[in-house]
């Protein structure tokens, strides 16, 4: 029988909108990550501590979030994963980055390579020139109370020295739904 061995690329997670709940199919979708990414509206501090039982966290705080989770959780959040410079924050609206710059980014910061955001329940992967300034936009729907026809999502990607290589939406049966 043979094995097929995952790749040495760092697998992120990536999950918002689970409103205090945790879905035991979120859970087990997000065993094979290496890092996970919340964005926003987790509902309280024992979400974190559960995914945080499968890899390191990185989360921000959503509309319905509370001071509560100390100062490791703010309203935006940075991470540099395998060389990929990361930008979250919950509302679209306060991760866009245009040329008068954008209240997630200080002067001089360097530009995100992928943009991450929460709050819609609805899924949403861009590319090109509809993820500028970066070079990937991504909302990966709401694991409580989606708000499309995909059902209950998380999205997934993989990253190698820099390089996004792949990275998916899908449902919390494991289908996927969108891809680039």
């Amino acid at each position: 029988m043979a094995f097929l061995e995952r790749s040495p690329a760092v697998r992120i997670g990536i999950i918002s909108d689970t409103h205090g709940s945790l879905d035991p199919r979120a859970y087990a979708a997000l065993a094979d990550c290496d890092h996970i990414i919340h964005a926003g509206d987790i509902g309280g501090p024992s979400v974190l501590r559960e995914l945080e039982t499968l890899a390191p966290v990185t989360a921000v705080l959503g509309n319905n979030d509370f001071d509560e989770y100390g100062s490791a959780v703010g309203h935006f959040a940075h991470p540099v994963l395998e060389g990929v410079r990361f930008l979250v924050g919950h509302k679209p609206g306060d991760v866009r980055v245009s040329f008068a710059g954008s209240a997630a980014l200080a002067p001089g910061d360097p530009l995100p390579d992928v943009i991450i955001h929460g709050h819609t329940h609805v899924p949403e992967l861009k590319t090109g020139p509809d993820a500028r300034p970066a070079g990937l936009y991504l909302c990966p729907g709401a694991v409580y109370r989606p708000r499309s026809d995909f059902g209950r999502t998380i999205a997934k990607m993989d990253v190698e020295d820099g390089r996004i290589l792949h990275t998916w939406i899908e449902n919390l049966n494991g289908k996927v739904l969108l891809e680039a």
